[in-house]
């Protein structure tokens, strides 16, 4: 069986275009990335109820209002039903404006966007040379490898506008110091009495490359992911750990996974007896997340020169988080990682895993082609081993990296 959006047809594969049949040329100069009004109807409803749920009072002033923003009205008076709105108390906080920067311009070659992304992960990730110079070759190996195809993506937010969210609802990256590195939180099931300091595993918050508000890494292979995450000193998800992280408990592998079934027999009974929530809570509510951007006309359902990666910048959905802070494990990216068949197959004790890919993706609001919720897994879609060379990539299909903390 296939998935709609990422058939086993050729035109899925990431390719190159033909040195006959270039891509589309673009200016000689950088040009403005495209700030469309959508992106900015849908920040303001988010940030709105965003705050709300979270019970944050924020000052939006410099939002105006919208038809979408005000269609987040019944999701502001859900959160606050049965609460006296509170009374104001002194002079508003100061508006945040909207300013570009340089980073909201968009890159004009492939080679352009890299040196830009390397440049972030150095600067945020305090990355060894060591580190960067293995990232830095796993790209180079490919022709596609980035943050989408500079010539056809057009995304819907700036990164700017994620700053200013991120901000109003006064979100900031995971410190945790039993993770040993930046933007990562445990894994643990407190349904059990665990808590964060038994944890034995973290996992990014974000989207590779698990910065703030920097566009998740696309047209990459489940190999290049596994490969992408040991170079940094973390490793690629299990299918149970992503699924806990969402669901906000992590159960144990012996009780996620049935050793004895075939592949196949073992997902359609796990499907059947899950439970169905999201991270954000029991309902689905696609408005939550980075799920209302829209496909390139044209693009057929995958391929470099024919899809562009229309992606949000990672975390600028406030409301879209785990109770464990995991963020974005709707829309925005589906995402790799590696699903065991026999114990020996955990990621923990190496890549030796299947393929299988989790969550939806960015234009999830008009295109809802399968369950979403997160313990759902996937029917076996370009099913490979994890390390094979023609492991699966798209254009809507990322990762996220995990790390082992304490001894399994």
């Amino acid at each position: 069986m296939s998935s709609p959006e990422t058939p086993r047809e050729p035109a899925c594969a990431p390719r190159p275009p033909a040195p006959s049949d270039p891509l589309p040329a673009l200016s000689a100069g950088v040009r403005a990335a495209p700030t469309r009004r959508r992106g900015r109807r849908n920040a303001a409803a988010v940030v709105a109820a965003g705050a709300a749920v979270a019970g944050v009072a924020v000052w939006t002033g410099a939002l105006a209002p919208t038809p979408t923003a005000r269609g987040a009205a019944p999701l502001v008076a859900a959160a606050l039903r049965g609460r006296a709105p509170p009374a104001p108390s002194g002079p508003p906080p100061e508006r945040v404006t909207l300013t570009a920067d340089d980073e909201d311009i968009a890159p004009a070659t492939l080679d352009e966007q890299r040196r830009r992304l390397f440049g972030a992960m150095r600067r945020e990730l305090a990355l060894s040379d060591e580190a960067m110079r293995r990232v830095e070759e796993i790209f180079a190996a490919s022709p596609v490898l980035g943050q989408g195809n500079p010539a056809l993506t057009r995304h819907p937010m700036s990164r700017s506008e994620c700053r200013r969210i991120r901000t109003l609802s006064g979100v900031a990256p995971a410190r945790e110091p039993a993770c040993g590195a930046p933007g990562m939180v445990p894994l643990f099931d407190p349904t059990r009495g665990q808590t964060r300091e038994s944890a034995r595993v973290c996992i990014d918050q974000l989207e590779f490359p698990n910065i703030p508000c920097e566009y998740p890494v696309v047209h990459v292979r489940a190999r290049e992911a596994a490969l992408l995450c040991r170079a940094i000193g973390k490793r690629i998800c299990d299918a149970h750990e992503w699924e806990g992280a969402c669901a906000g408990a992590l159960r144990e592998p012996d009780v996620e996974y049935e050793w004895e079934r075939p592949r196949d027999e073992a997902s359609w009974h796990h499907n059947l007896l899950r439970e169905k929530v999201w991270s954000y809570g029991p309902e689905k509510n696609h408005a939550l997340c980075g799920t209302g951007s829209s496909r390139t006309p044209g693009c057929p359902g995958g391929g470099w020169d024919r899809c562009g990666s229309n992606t949000y910048p990672a975390g600028a959905f406030p409301a879209c988080r785990s109770s464990l802070g995991v963020f974005d494990l709707h829309g925005n990216v589906a995402e790799h990682m590696s699903l065991p068949i026999l114990p020996g197959e955990l990621a923990r004790r190496g890549d030796r895993g299947f393929t299988e890919m989790k969550g939806s993706w960015f234009a999830f609001s008009s295109m809802d082609v399968h369950a979403d919720d997160c313990r759902w897994r996937a029917p076996d879609w370009h099913g490979t081993r994890l390390m094979s060379k023609s492991s699966h990539a798209n254009y809507h299909l990322g990762f996220r990296c995990c790390k082992d903390v304490g001894p399994p």
